[in-house]
């Protein structure tokens, strides 16, 4: 039986590529990538020639069994995402899932860790981590309400993406919903690990200005504290 590997990689700086990510995917027979074009960029960069494979939302269902006859035939195959730990908040999960209930404990898979845009927003906002609730991105219609309202509702740490495109609007939508808590800060952080990354910090409205000053560009993590925040620090 074959071996599929959980490979993380940079989320914005090339020097955060782990020796053993590196050393992985120069021995797999072939890798997962949600987006070629930019595996391949990352591929070129440390010097790894290997086939890959997309894998992402729109072919998973296909993919999958054809990734489980590799495993079959004993190929060892690393899974990559576009940016950080595969199989979170993106189809990696379901490639995980779907093997082992084919193969059972037979397969071997292995982690090999890394960047996450997750902890490394974590590690910089100065909230409790203890607990946190990583909710990806917001739906773009319907269910925003609920989406917002669970964050409200959450008494601890949350965590989630956006698109600069929609930031505004939900730092907006979460304003409404924390109208009652104005003592939790939220922390936006601005290209992670990048050339331009930019940490914003204050009650919602605070960040709402200070965004005013700049261009809304990039990847965006959105980190709400706890209840009763600033009474904390």
């Amino acid at each position: 039986m074959g071996t599929l590997y959980i490979v993380a990689t940079p989320i914005g700086n090339l020097e955060d590529m782990t020796f053993r990510a590196v050393r992985i995917l120069m021995e797999v027979d072939f890798v997962l990538a949600e987006d070629t074009r930019v595996a391949k960029k990352l591929l070129d960069h440390f010097n790894v020639k290997k086939p890959i494979v997309s894998y992402w939302q729109h072919n998973q269902l296909k993919r999958l069994p054809e990734i489980i006859e590799a495993l079959r035939s004993r190929k060892k195959i690393a899974l990559t995402t576009d940016a950080g730990t595969p199989a979170i908040s993106d189809p990696g999960a379901f490639l995980v899932d779907g093997i082992y209930k084919a193969l059972g404990n037979q397969v071997k898979i292995e982690a090999v860790p890394g960047p996450s845009a997750v902890t490394t927003a974590l590690s910089i906002a100065g909230f409790p981590a203890e607990k946190f609730l990583f909710l990806g991105f917001p739906p773009s219609k319907r269910k925003r309400n609920k989406f917002f309202s669970e964050v409200a509702k959450y008494p601890e740490t949350v965590v989630f993406y956006e698109s600069p495109h929609r930031l505004i609007k939900s730092l907006n939508d979460l304003a409404k919903v924390l109208v009652k808590s104005q003592d939790r800060s939220v922390v936006v952080c601005k290209e992670l690990t990048k050339q331009f990354e930019y940490i914003f910090r204050g009650v919602t409205a605070d960040v709402l200005k200070q965004l005013q000053e700049v261009k809304v560009k990039g990847e965006f993590v959105v980190v709400v504290g706890p209840k009763n925040t600033n009474k904390r620090h």
